[in-house]
């Protein structure tokens, strides 16, 4: 078993964390003065009145990997928002390079993590740590999961109000590798933690990005990670000592099998980004290596001008 004794009120509490996060996500999108908001002036606040006191040393977020964690995602966010109202970055292929370059930077993060805590046993930061071959396992699916990354050069920005930032080629197979190997991942790291900080996170991201904006996956990532590390860094208690917090099992074979599932599943989204790239001649970094499957197709159509569309889309019928 993963977790330990899960409640109903537990799992209500759960939705809600999903509920809110995708509602925050959806106000983001929405409104920039909003988005701003969020994503500038409440981290002020917090950086200077809240989290040199609730995050500081001892504390189970007051390592340098959170605090990595919360900028590097406001700067997500930020750097995000900056392509996606800029029409001179939009067409700036260079400027293009930034989405895909933080999230492996992240991706990274949570390797070197992995690989440190493989080595690491009972309490340490406040945190119950069981490390292990599994965390070695897991930070080499991270790796794939870098190398996988595909489609550098083709975001785009929706034609909507919204002017979402749109991946094409971050097609299903990829984010469901990624969701697997970050569960993994803090599961492995912060086991207490990832009933929220892994499962309703990463749900609530890939709902958002499946059933209410295709294509958006990372734009959501980024927002509802940033949205949940300011909460946690606030609050950190809500997921260790609340009547609401789920404890992990720290079993072994529990950590051995979420990280043998993470790795086998990235290790086949490799052999398909592999495969692809031979039998079509992509280069894995100016072209998009989905381009003429449904799902890589049918996002572009989606958020494309129909005059500006290129021929022989491969859409739903």
């Amino acid at each position: 078993m993963l977790f330990q004794n899960i409640a109903g009120i537990d799992w209500l509490v759960w939705i809600g964390v999903v509920a809110a996060l995708m509602l925050l996500n959806e106000a983001a999108r929405a409104n920039k003065w909003v988005a701003l908001l969020l994503f500038v002036g409440l981290p002020i606040i917090l950086t200077i009145f809240v989290w040199p006191t609730t995050a500081g040393p001892d504390s189970s977020t007051g390592t340098w990997f959170h605090w990595v964690k919360v900028y590097s995602a406001l700067a997500g966010c930020l750097g995000f928002m900056a392509l996606r109202f800029s029409p001179k970055l939009q067409h700036n292929k260079w400027a293009l390079i930034f989405p895909p370059a933080i999230l492996a930077f992240n991706i990274m993060e949570a390797v070197i993590r992995d690989f440190q805590v493989a080595g690491l046993h009972g309490l340490v930061d406040g945190v119950v740590m069981n490390g292990g071959a599994w965390n070695i396992m897991n930070g080499v699916a991270g790796i794939i999961n870098i190398i996988t990354i595909s489609g550098w050069f083709g975001i785009i920005i929706s034609h909507d109000k919204q002017k979402d930032m749109i991946w094409p080629d971050q097609i299903w197979p990829w984010i469901i590798a990624y969701d697997v190997w970050n569960f993994a991942y803090v599961y492995n790291c912060v086991g207490d933690h990832s009933f929220y900080a892994g499962a309703a996170l990463l749900i609530s991201c890939t709902l958002a990005a499946f059933f209410v904006k295709k294509g958006s996956w990372l734009q959501a990532r980024a927002q509802t990670l940033a949205f949940w590390m300011m909460f946690t860094m606030s609050y950190p208690a809500f997921v260790t000592d609340s009547q609401f917090s789920v404890q992990s099992t720290h079993s072994s074979a529990a950590l051995m099998t979420v990280s043998a599932l993470a790795l086998a599943i990235n290790v086949a989204v490799l052999v398909l980004h592999v495969y692809r790239i031979i039998k079509h001649r992509r280069n894995v970094l100016t072209d998009d290596i989905y381009a003429g499957t449904v799902a890589h197709d049918q996002v572009l159509a989606d958020n494309t001008p129909a005059d500006q569309q290129p021929a022989g889309l491969n859409l739903k019928k």
